[in-house]
């Protein structure tokens, strides 16, 4: 009996498995982008668009899974980029083109490439930027899996009960799918500020927040998905445009009162009465 030690037959290595994890999350993103393509092209257009929806849970999961296992790699992020431009911007803009383009005219589908590019464009810019820097807490330009999940998530949100009696007889779907494509391009390349995945933890108040919001979240989506999701992508892209419209506000309002006070304003607050008195006596 030969009772010498097999090569290659030891336990696996764990920290290859670590490894390789992150890249099956991206990969089945991959998967499930392609299968809501092909849904898409065949008719069914719900199921094309859950099938982005498991796309983005998993795209959600790959980066956690990356940064928890501490097994984040050059490879992985292009690798991310790569996928995530077919399926949150090939794939829905087919979604959309099949829904509701197809037969509205020879260059409809010029506003499905506008997206696509804008989407290519995003990723492409947020792998410079973030190359070799901290990671923050906010994205510049809408996220696209965000865009994405929008344009996945109308389809089943306008067969909802509440939307066929409320807005459908607007009969603005045409020309209101028309507007979100353009406004998610345009937020897309933006400088818009959005915020990231809340933390979820139980050590501090904004994990607890974030544990919450999380939870409400998978309620919601296991319970009432069609009502859910289209409402909660489009608050979500509301509110980075309206915090950025409210900042912009905020600095024209400062720099009409630097201007008021002469071109410049002074370190302490507390100097602007005194000058202004001093204003006073030489005018005396």
């Amino acid at each position: 009996m030969d009772l010498r030690p097999r090569v290659g037959l030891g336990p696996p290595n764990m920290r290859r498995v670590v490894v390789v994890m992150p890249s099956a999350f991206t990969l089945g993103n991959l998967f499930f982008g392609f299968w809501a393509i092909v849904s898409a092209a065949n008719g069914s257009f719900r199921w094309a668009g859950w099938f982005l929806v498991f796309a983005g849970i998993l795209d959600l999961l790959d980066g956690r899974v990356a940064r928890l296992s501490r097994t984040s790699t050059r490879f992985g992020e292009e690798l991310d980029s790569l996928i995530d431009v077919i399926s949150f911007g090939v794939a829905p803009a087919l979604l959309i083109y099949f829904l509701e383009f197809q037969s509205a005219g020879r260059f409809a589908w010029l506003l499905c490439f506008l997206y696509t590019s804008a989407v290519a464009l995003r990723l492409a810019r947020f792998n410079v930027l973030s190359a070799g820097k901290p990671s923050t807490g906010w994205f510049t330009g809408l996220p696209s899996p965000a865009a994405g999940v929008t344009l996945a998530t109308y389809y089943p949100f306008s067969q909802t009960t509440w939307y066929q009696r409320s807005l459908a007889y607007l009969d603005l779907q045409h020309q209101g799918l028309v507007v979100l494509l353009l406004l998610l391009s345009v937020l897309l390349v933006s400088n818009v500020k959005y915020p990231k995945f809340p933390r979820v933890g139980i050590r501090d108040a904004g994990g607890i927040a974030g544990l919450v919001f999380m939870l409400a979240v998978l309620v919601g989506g296991l319970t009432v998905p069609e009502y859910m999701f289209f409402p909660l992508c489009l608050t979500y892209m509301f509110y980075g445009l309206g915090r950025a419209a409210l900042l912009g506000l905020m600095e024209r309002r400062d720099a009409h009162h630097v201007a008021d006070d002469g071109g410049e304003t002074p370190a302490d607050p507390s100097l602007r009465p005194i000058r202004r008195e001093r204003r006073q006596e030489t005018l005396e």
